[in-house]
């Protein structure tokens, strides 16, 4: 399991129930790391986002019962998604499920998680939704890319990859 975020100077990744920031080029790469595999996330983000996003399956967490949006899976809590997310990526043939948010679902998913793909945001808005920190003594940074912003990028960043490191390495997502 990954999770997948920006995330600013001071650790925040949202305001408003959107991102605090307009950066293309992590949009891309979130697009190109999540492609063809189970994506899960928090109703609010969902909501954020406003539909399913494309070619792959989306599982939405919410305790609301009544939540049915077509095209989308629901699951009651972290570990059913996480059920539903390993079935479906192992039915697809893919290499991981990838948490997308938002802050309490990270927060849940990070002890659990294998690998955190970060985009470094080189800004520190204000916001009320945080990452949870990143404890050096299990997490190993392993890959580090400056990115090259381009024009309709609001900040500098880095695309960065932490491991954790008690566990080995395995197959990494493209």
């Amino acid at each position: 399991m990954a999770l997948v975020a920006a995330v600013a100077r001071n650790g925040v990744i949202g305001r408003d129930n959107d991102l605090p920031w307009r950066l293309s080029s992590d949009l891309r790469h979130f697009r190109r790391l999540t492609m063809g595999r189970p994506i899960l996330m928090g109703r609010r983000t969902f909501q954020s986002i406003g539909k399913p996003l494309d070619g792959r399956t989306n599982i939405v967490i919410t305790r609301d019962p009544a939540f049915a949006v077509a095209g989308v899976e629901v699951a009651a809590s972290l570990a059913a998604a996480l059920k539903l997310g390993r079935a479906i990526a192992i039915r697809d043939g893919v290499d991981a499920v990838m948490v997308t948010g938002g802050g309490q679902i990270y927060a849940e998913a990070m002890p659990c998680a294998d690998v955190l793909h970060l985009t470094e945001v080189d800004l520190a808005p204000e916001g009320a939704v945080h990452f949870p920190a990143i404890d050096p003594s299990v997490w190993q940074e392993t890959d580090r890319v400056p990115g090259e912003p381009g024009p309709r990028d609001d900040a500098g960043f880095a695309f960065v990859t932490y491991r954790r490191r008690d566990r080995p390495a395995r197959a990494e997502p493209a």
